[in-house]
């Protein structure tokens, strides 16, 4: 039978169901789900499941598959669940991610719910009510000792390798899961090399499921995946973000990933100075290298903090000189710093045509990219510098920058900027210019 034929089966058939048969099937999430979006029915011992792990790619459904079990449980859908649960811990990176993302995002708890069966959200009591009396409650992994005291039957955890001293925050979730015959929790994230999801994988009542962001392809934009497969297929930051990989730290590498992430932050405190570093093209075709231009500070509790990546693709010299002087504008930064050892006075002109006047400090490179990048790999391994945010693609060149000088086979513009950046703001700080351009 062709598809065609297949397809004007299925419509017939289809036709002769009642309105209520097409409503349930098409609410029943093991109709609709992929084999990696249904946990497991137990560990590979055979033994009921404690944790469910879903590692993913971004965009690979792993959202919808934690509140389509969660929604399993309240309602007490077999074989999803035994019965509804009563208590639900909903437990997040910080509160607005587990309001925006896990309960009225695209794919969060109030949009997969039939009319009839949705739960009440009341946003003062920071929790959920289903019709037949279950009761989710909001946590942020930001506020542990906000897990003291409640009781739970199952819980969801959404993105656990980004929660800062994400393991405190999961211990008090586990003392906490003490109600119903078999408490269970569900966690799901884009993996990253951190503690809590080293332990967890190496737990034997862990169960893992893997999805890759091309599985969902028919949800996502056609052009983000192509985009995002043309930019980063077979990298490590691809293997990470697209397919839920957990990569680990490269043997020998200058930075390490619990470095970064132990002292990663939402938000600088006061800063004394602010810096953008340009590390240009050595050329400027579409091919060639990317201009690292990063903005970096120092804060007045004297730590270092790298507040944001605007490297661009090497294009053109006036693309880049735009996008730095944007960037410092943007931050209101002191200064610029350009490396300058490939355009000399031509990199400080370019700058100077899109803003007469910008202060730039000229930098060039005498030694190598390893030698220059171990002082400032040493702030990391003190603690002294936060990354406020995310910063993947300049966080990946420094995890797999080796002695070579180069990042998986290539230049590290990021990292290149970053290293001037840090290295500008560790020599004692020059005077503020009196007059700024506008």
């Amino acid at each position: 039978m062709n598809a065609y034929a297949r397809t004007g089966t299925l419509k017939t058939n289809l036709a002769r169901l009642s309105d209520d048969a097409i409503a349930a099937i098409h609410s029943d999430w093991q109709v609709w789900a992929r084999d990696d979006q249904l946990p497991p029915r137990s560990t590979a011992a055979g033994d009921p499941w404690q944790v469910w792990l879903l590692l993913g790619g971004r965009g690979a459904g792993k959202t919808r598959a934690g509140a389509e079990w969660i929604r399993a449980q309240a309602l007490g859908i077999a074989p999803l669940a035994n019965g509804p649960a009563k208590r639900i811990a909903l437990v997040g990176e910080t509160m607005a991610d587990v309001r925006s993302v896990m309960v009225e995002g695209d794919s969060g708890l109030l949009s997969i719910h039939a009319d009839a069966e949705r739960p009440r959200f009341e946003p003062s009591k920071m929790q959920l009510t289903w019709p037949n009396g279950a009761v989710a409650q909001m946590f942020s992994a930001e506020n542990s000792e906000g897990l003291r005291g409640p009781q739970f039957a199952v819980a969801w955890c959404d993105e656990i390798a980004k929660w800062r001293n994400g393991g405190e925050a999961w211990d008090m979730l586990q003392f906490a899961l003490r109600l119903g015959d078999h408490p269970r929790v569900v966690a799901t994230t884009t993996p990253r090399p951190v503690p809590l999801l080293k332990k967890l994988l190496a737990d034997e009542a862990t169960v893992v499921s893997r999805c890759a962001t091309s599985a969902n392809a028919a949800n996502l934009a056609p052009s983000f995946v192509a985009e995002m497969t043309r930019r980063y297929a077979g990298t490590a930051l691809g293997r990470q973000e697209l397919l839920g990989e957990l990569i680990e730290d490269t043997e020998g590498c200058l930075w390490r990933r619990d470095w970064i992430e132990a002292q990663r932050v939402r938000s600088a405190p006061a800063l004394r100075q602010v810096v953008v570093a340009v590390d240009p093209p050595v050329t400027a075709t579409a091919a060639s290298d990317a201009c690292g231009i990063i903005v970096a500070a120092k804060g007045e509790d004297q730590r270092f903090y790298v507040l944001a990546d605007r490297s661009v693709q090497g294009r053109e010299p006036l693309v880049w000189a735009r996008a730095a002087i944007a960037a410092r504008r943007d931050f209101d930064a002191d200064r610029i710093v350009a490396e300058v050892n490939q355009g000399g006075d031509l990199v400080v002109g370019v700058l100077r045509q899109i803003e007469p006047g910008v202060f730039v400090r000229k930098v060039r490179a005498s030694r190598g990219k390893w030698v220059r990048a171990e002082p400032v790999a040493a702030l990391y391994a003190e603690g002294r510098v936060a990354h406020v945010g995310d910063h993947a693609e300049l966080e990946d060149e420094m995890l797999s920058f080796g002695t070579d000088g180069k990042a998986r086979g290539h230049s590290p513009d990021r990292l290149d900027a970053l290293v001037w950046a840090l290295t500008d703001l560790m020599n004692p700080e020059p005077p503020r210019p009196a007059l700024r351009a506008l």
